[in-house]
């Protein structure tokens, strides 16, 4: 070949190749930049991680204990029970369907506070206690499933659009508490003789009152429990209508279903499949949030970076020539031969045109360099034999790849001596 391949900027080295000072500190400059980027990395998962545990110790500290009347926290219902105990009911908490049901009687008011998460059997457990014990059972927010053995011919219609309503019933606890928050929950029709619906939300019931087969006996069908938290006890009437609806009895069952005491077969439990993001705590989907935006970030400020290819100096000092047969071995193993004649062919016409004295913006137009050169040479090739070579098709194979070469190397050495 009459040159090296045109590539990377390859400074030279001094006598018998030996490598510049820089060779050796190029490695230990790497191996910094690397630490460097692992540490940035590190310090970022590490600011990720604490910003997500305390997100999670906030979300905690404030939910802890929902409904729970044994909680002082905002979403507690510590302040209810101690109201009612001042007025002489007796409160107990208890943690499964048995238990529940076991305690039911025409003394006793049973509160459900989440009905949705018992089983078929639970449910079925305490559809027997609220027939025949004669008492009152409150259902919080209890949806279609739930509703189906709980309080058959009751159903869902959505959610209610305002928080705080009006009574609008003859209910003698409502009537008494005026406007409550019994909204912001599930709204219920029913077409059921001698319901009572109160709190209506665009014309369908928050609270329903359904009476049992035995005398005495009531079911109460709540849409939300907001009048039961700590901190919105004390806004309008909900004190009054909470006191009343689970203050008509001497004892109070605040019953607290688990997971434990489900069904052991998700499926049966609700009455369909839960998906991944039902089963995902609500405070985790809004770290998975942050989380996904985080990543997010980072790919656009690590994509920033890059941008097109530039032509640098290689970090050690090495030979010219092996440089070239390094790209030589790179092109022969990539197939590449049309990339490898054009830069052959390209280095060519370079140097053909500084000397012939053709322009450089010419040194690729057949028309400018293929009369200069053939006017150079006194016989052989002609001209259309010199416009093959400098600007002929890819040869077919590394034979012809290696003979496009010499020619190319020829030529030039023929245009020098002339």
């Amino acid at each position: 070949m009459t040159g090296p391949i045109p590539g990377p900027t390859t400074p030279s080295t001094g006598a018998g190749g030996s490598v510049a000072p820089a060779a050796t500190a190029a490695p230990r400059a790497g191996r910094a930049q690397r630490i460097r980027r692992t540490r940035r990395v590190l310090a970022f998962l590490a600011v990720l991680a604490v910003g997500g545990l305390a997100l999670a110790a906030l979300d905690s500290g404030t939910r802890h204990g929902t409904l729970d009347p044994r909680s002082a926290d905002p979403y507690g219902s510590r302040a209810v029970a101690e109201l009612l105990g001042d007025r002489g009911v007796t409160t107990r908490v208890v943690t499964t369907a048995r238990e529940a049901a076991d305690a039911a009687g025409p003394r006793t008011t049973l509160l459900v506070t989440d009905p949705d998460l018992l089983g078929t059997t639970q449910r079925g457990v305490l559809r027997s206690a609220m027939d025949l014990s004669g008492g009152r059972t409150v259902l919080l927010s209890p949806g279609g499933h739930s509703l189906t053995d709980l309080a058959p011919g009751v159903h869902t219609k959505g959610d209610a659009a305002s928080d705080t309503l009006a009574p609008a019933c003859t209910l003698p606890a409502a009537a008494s508490a005026g406007r409550a928050g019994t909204g912001g929950g599930l709204r219920y029709t029913t077409t059921l003789p001698r319901a009572t619906a109160c709190y209506p939300s665009d014309g369908h019931p928050t609270l329903l009152v359904l009476p049992t087969g035995t005398p005495g006996g009531d079911t109460v069908l709540l849409g939300a429990g907001t009048i039961l938290l700590n901190e919105s006890l004390a806004e309008e009437g909900n004190a009054s209508l909470a006191l009343q609806l689970l203050g008509s009895r001497p004892d109070l069952v605040w019953y607290m279903p688990s997971l434990a005491d489900s069904d052991p077969d998700p499926a049966t439990r609700s009455g369909e499949d839960k998906s991944l993001f039902d089963l995902i705590p609500a405070g985790w989907s809004w770290a998975l949030l942050q989380l996904f935006v985080a990543a997010v970030l980072a790919a656009l400020w690590r994509a920033r970076r890059l941008g097109p290819l530039v032509t640098e100096k290689l970090p050690v000092v090495i030979r010219a020539s092996e440089a070239t047969e390094g790209r030589a071995r790179l092109y022969r193993k990539a197939g590449a031969r049309d990339r490898a004649a054009t830069v052959l062919r390209a280095a060519t016409r370079e140097r053909l045109a500084a000397l012939l004295g053709v322009p450089h913006t010419q040194a690729h137009d057949p028309s400018a360099l293929t009369p200069a050169v053939s006017a150079r040479l006194t016989g052989e090739p002609q001209t259309r034999d010199v416009s093959a070579l400098l600007f002929g098709p890819t040869p077919s194979d590394d034979a012809a790849l290696v003979a496009l070469a010499d020619h190319l190397d020829a030529l030039e050495r023929e245009v020098r001596t002339s």
